[in-house]
């Protein structure tokens, strides 16, 4: 645009320049002519060629003039002088001499009032060079400073307009992609945008709070979903799935699961006599213990009532889980606080079954660890029994 607008402007500028210059110099000419008509009026009548050669460099040598020459009436020249411009510039003042200026200008040299002869002089090309060498310069001057000023403005568009725009965008396509609400705007020197970017961040603060209130509902949500609200272990319906995810993975291992039926003693009387609050403690007391002895791999469920499981995985020898079951029921030994202030002794019985040693998928495992559950209460309540070993524990 700059360099349209140089054109525009400069072109038609350094024409009239030219023009101008051109009837300046023709009429410059003209006066010279008649001056050095008059001056060697004398030489000519006499046809003094020296003389004539004299007078006229004197007149014309100090003018804008490449040549000059006096012709007798004839038609003979009786005198020349030509101003020896050698090099580049020559040839560039006569080319532009040759293009722009009309032709030799001519005055009579009078004697009596009558013609003798006839002068002619050429202009010189060496203003009309000056002009165009000023003219282009200025010109290139005029179009390096608007470029620079062009460039300029440019950048400091981009840095403070189209920058900030961009990251802008760039943020909204990354909480739009992404979901990252913890994006934000960078400040802008420009107020209305800087206005915008802080209206933006807002925006995603709101946002980002929403998601954070939604991940957290989700996330209560879920585990509510997933968990026993009385005691805060996985419930029966988590348990299953996850169980099922557990013996599929053992078998692609070759590991084994031990699955432990444990249900509380007697726990329908402590509801009876001593109502459902006790019974809420109690089973909250259970829940405690039995997760402070599992490993943070394993997995305590309720499944309803007083009955609770435990998942064992992997295990590596049945020797581990029998050392589990003693320390729960060792655990379990010690008294539970009631909300009353008393406290109670409870006991619990355990039945163990492995995969797949006992059974090959999880509900006949359960099965086989419920099995042994109630095997345990018929030896003796307060024991575990592993199934299909015959082992057991009177505490």
């Amino acid at each position: 645009m700059a360099l349209i607008a140089i054109l525009l402007v400069g072109v038609p500028f350094i024409v009239a320049g030219l023009l101008m210059l051109r009837v300046d110099m023709t009429y410059n000419l003209e006066l010279v002519a008649r001056a050095a008509s008059y001056t060697v009026e004398a030489a000519v009548v006499f046809d003094d060629q020296v003389a004539a050669e004299d007078s006229l460099a004197l007149v014309v040598s100090r003018e804008r003039v490449a040549q000059a020459k006096i012709l007798r009436a004839d038609g003979r020249t009786l005198a020349t002088w030509t101003r020896h411009e050698s090099g580049p510039v020559g040839v560039a003042e006569r080319t532009l001499a040759e293009l722009l200026l009309p032709g030799p200008v001519s005055s009579p040299i009078l004697h009596d009032g009558n013609p003798v002869a006839e002068i002619r002089l050429y202009g010189s090309g060496s203003d009309l060079l000056t002009f165009l060498g000023l003219s282009i310069g200025g010109a290139l001057l005029c179009l390096v400073l608007s470029g620079g000023g062009a460039l300029y403005l440019s950048h400091r568009t981009r840095m403070e307009i189209v920058v900030p725009l961009e990251n802008l965008a760039q943020t909204a396509h990354t909480v739009r992609r992404e979901r990252l609400f913890d994006k934000r705007v960078a400040p802008a020197r420009i107020a209305e945008l800087h206005e915008l970017g802080d209206d933006f961040n807002a925006l995603l603060d709101e946002l980002e709070s929403w998601q954070q209130q939604l991940t957290l509902e989700n996330a209560s949500l879920a585990h509510q979903a997933s968990h026993d609200p009385l005691t805060g272990v996985c419930n029966r319906a988590s348990f299953e799935a996850q169980l099922k995810r557990s013996l599929r993975h053992a078998a692609e291992s070759a590991e084994r699961v031990a699955v432990c039926f444990v249900d509380g003693d007697r726990f329908k009387t402590i509801n009876d006599e001593l109502g459902h609050d006790a019974g809420d403690a109690v089973l909250r007391g259970i829940a405690s213990r039995l997760k402070s002895n599992v490993r943070e791999s394993d997995l305590v469920a309720r499944l309803g009532g007083d009955e609770f499981v435990i998942v064992v995985k992997p295990l590596r020898d049945i020797k581990h889980v029998v050392a589990l079951a003693e320390s729960i029921l060792s655990s379990i030994a010690d008294p539970i606080a009631l909300p009353s202030g008393d406290e109670i002794m409870v006991s619990l019985s355990m039945g163990i079954a492995i995969f797949p040693d006992h059974a090959s998928d999880a509900d006949s495992l359960l099965r086989v660890a419920d099995a042994a559950m109630y095997r345990a209460k018929r030896n003796a309540r307060g024991t575990y029994y592993v199934a299909n070993c015959g082992t057991d524990m009177h505490r």
